[in-house]
């Protein structure tokens, strides 16, 4: 690929159908080994709040950068607790769009290697039928034990209305209290996870940067380490980002309507 950014607008026939840049769906039709980075783009158009968004109603008078840090745990584990819990509750209603559905799709009825690296702490790569190679922020949906650590748990219910208290659960190994499965700021990421991300950027031959600001590290380095290595990089983004002017492709559209038409247009 050129290693000057193009810059594709979405480009609908007279029936609304996406028509995949040419650029990007040779990549794609060229690639076996593809790592999909997808950050909140990705899930708004299911309908998720954004990580701000969120403070609605009961919790509009909280700042979320404030409930989520090791702090506001130490000081108040039931008030963080019913935080996330009632985050989970917003995952928990909605479902996950055409983006979803199609990078399933791309790794079950190909033989393209797909691996996904998500920012996002939701789980609905998963509902969608993806295995999710890394949650490098963690999952909404996971727990562990402050204390020990102790994990996975099964993931509590979640509360049919938001409440402003409620009591973590606590761990059967050491009676600790169980946190969110989050990566809270402040809060190193963990190892393991970016591990298996930068492996996945550094092996492939095509990255698909979807939905993500590129303003969050060290996830947002991770497209750099893949242009390092000479492989092609794409953002795939309604908006300009961070990236934008450091990738070999951008596309100006949403995940839930560009990535159906690429892996169509693949399968065709």
């Amino acid at each position: 690929m050129d290693h000057r950014p193009k810059h594709v607008d979405a480009d609908p026939d007279e029936d609304g159908l996406v028509h995949v840049p040419k650029g990007i769906l040779q990549a794609a039709r060229a690639a076996r080994r593809v790592t999909v980075l997808t950050g909140a783009g990705m899930s708004a158009e299911s309908g998720i709040p954004t990580f701000r968004d969120a403070q609605s109603g009961l919790w509009a008078r909280f700042d979320p950068m404030q409930l989520a840090t090791p702090e506001a745990w130490e000081a108040d584990p039931p008030l963080v607790w019913a935080w996330y819990r009632w985050r989970a509750a917003l995952v928990r209603g909605v479902e996950p769009n055409a983006g979803h559905r199609a990078l399933a799709t791309w790794a079950d009825e190909t033989a393209t290697q797909v691996r996904v690296v998500t920012q996002n702490v939701d789980d609905l790569h998963e509902r969608a039928g993806s295995a999710v190679l890394a949650h490098v922020h963690g999952s909404l949906l996971a727990t562990r034990c402050a204390d020990c650590g102790e994990a996975p748990y099964e993931e509590p219910p979640v509360p049919p209305a938001p409440v402003e208290r409620l009591d973590p659960p606590t761990c059967t190994r050491c009676g600790g209290l169980l946190r969110p499965g989050v990566v809270w700021f402040g809060e190193m990421l963990p190892t393991a996870p970016m591990s298996r991300a930068e492996e996945a950027v550094e092996e492939c031959d095509l990255v698909l940067v979807v939905g993500t600001s590129g303003l969050v590290h060290p996830a947002a380095g991770l497209p750099h380490l893949a242009r390092a290595r000479g492989i092609p990089v794409v953002e795939i983004n309604p908006a300009p980002t961070e990236l934008s002017d450091a990738v070999d492709e951008v596309w100006r559209e949403t995940a839930a309507r560009a990535l159906p038409a690429v892996v169509a247009a693949v399968l065709a």
